[in-house]
């Protein structure tokens, strides 16, 4: 998820059942970002994710 939209998922996992349902976020925009910054973000979702399910 994209930081712009993390609250709509948060909203959508309070409309689901699920508040506070965990999720890694990475920078917005993805459309306009190189391909290093791509790595970048895909590095920091990869590292928020095993935190997460570990938790």
């Amino acid at each position: 998820m994209t930081t712009r939209f993390a609250s709509a998922a948060e909203t959508m996992g309070r409309v689901l059942g699920m508040p506070g349902y965990p999720f890694s976020t990475i920078e917005h925009p993805v459309s306009s970002a190189t391909d290093e910054e791509l790595k970048a973000r895909a590095r920091a979702a990869i590292e928020q994710g095993c935190k997460l399910l570990v938790a």
